[in-house]
């Protein structure tokens, strides 16, 4: 069993672990909490009420956050002539075609995402399948598009993936420790507006079972679904 240090212990005794907070609170708590010597990443934690065994049930999108995510994200990406030298000018950190394939089968994994052009997808999946696996482009991610500059651009600028996991949670970021309170919660009042959107119509009962707010090394903070308010904020 995981024993946590005085530190940690600290942290959870200055604030109600059982109290649902509003966003604003819950983000101040977070902010206050991440005390590490580095910028901490601001991390939610979402359980929805659906059944992840049913295909007709799955929850994954991508969102761009307003504030965008405060990560360096190292992006690759598999196209070729005009659509290269997109992905290229769009900021890509590494842009091949056959060449990038097989450096990535040799062992090349210094990155965060693989996008693609759909023209590249068969070759990429014969040869990269297994060893991509949940870096495979993919069309719902955002990760596979014709407009590949833009899909670059995207991911630079802070456009995250959400996806249910096997036990119904949605485990994604919502920006750094440094950001200011407003950065944060408009971060996540635009991330659940999206989740709340991906709503599957087999759904039933309550959608948002519950939210925990965390920074990298502090304890959770639990939000009160109820009060997560629509953001004017444009995406």
């Amino acid at each position: 069993m995981r024993t946590h240090g005085k530190r940690f212990r600290n942290l959870v005794a200055a604030f109600d672990r059982e109290r649902l907070y509003d966003p604003s609170e819950a983000t101040q708590i977070v902010k206050r909490n991440a005390s590490a010597k580095f910028d901490e990443t601001v991390e939610i934690h979402i359980r929805l009420g659906v059944d992840p065994k049913k295909s007709d049930q799955n929850v994954r999108g991508t969102v761009n956050l307003p504030h965008g995510t405060g990560r360096t994200v190292r992006v690759i990406a598999f196209a070729k002539g005009d659509a290269a030298k997109a992905a290229e000018a769009a900021g890509a950190d590494v842009v091949g075609e056959a060449d990038l394939i097989e450096r990535v089968k040799g062992g090349f994994a210094d990155f965060d995402v693989a996008v693609a052009t759909p023209d590249m997808m068969p070759a990429i999946g014969k040869e990269l399948g297994r060893i991509l696996a949940q870096k495979m482009p993919n069309p719902k991610a955002g990760t596979v598009s014709p407009n590949i500059g833009g899909a670059v651009r995207d991911i630079k600028a802070g456009k995250v993936e959400y996806r249910l996991d096997k036990t119904g949670i949605v485990h994604t970021i919502v920006g750094k420790a440094s950001f200011n309170e407003q950065q944060i919660t408009e971060n996540l009042s635009v991330l659940l507006d999206a989740i709340v959107r991906a709503k599957p119509s087999a759904a039933k009962g309550t959608y948002l079972r519950s939210i925990t707010l965390t920074s990298t090394m502090g304890p959770g903070v639990k939000v009160d679904p109820t009060r997560i308010k629509p953001t004017a904020t444009t995406v």
